[in-house]
């Protein structure tokens, strides 16, 4: 018996932890850059690791598709 196939609302979850990630990485990366006055690189660190955090995220959840 085969696998059903996925749904769209398997992309609609990828997508979602990606935004998220990108969101909460980008907002903390800000928030500890406002603290010691440099929101703007920390911010974007913070958005290139929450990129890496959604994509380990999206791997994680879909690794046996």
């Amino acid at each position: 018996m085969t696998d059903p196939r996925p749904i769209r609302t398997d992309a609609i979850t990828a997508g979602t932890l990606l935004i998220a990630g990108l969101v909460a990485g980008g907002g903390i990366g800000f928030g500890l850059g406002s603290l010691v006055g440099l929101a703007g690189p920390l911010g974007l660190i913070g958005l290139f690791a929450g990129l890496i955090a959604g994509f380990l995220s999206v791997h994680a959840r879909y690794k046996r598709l």
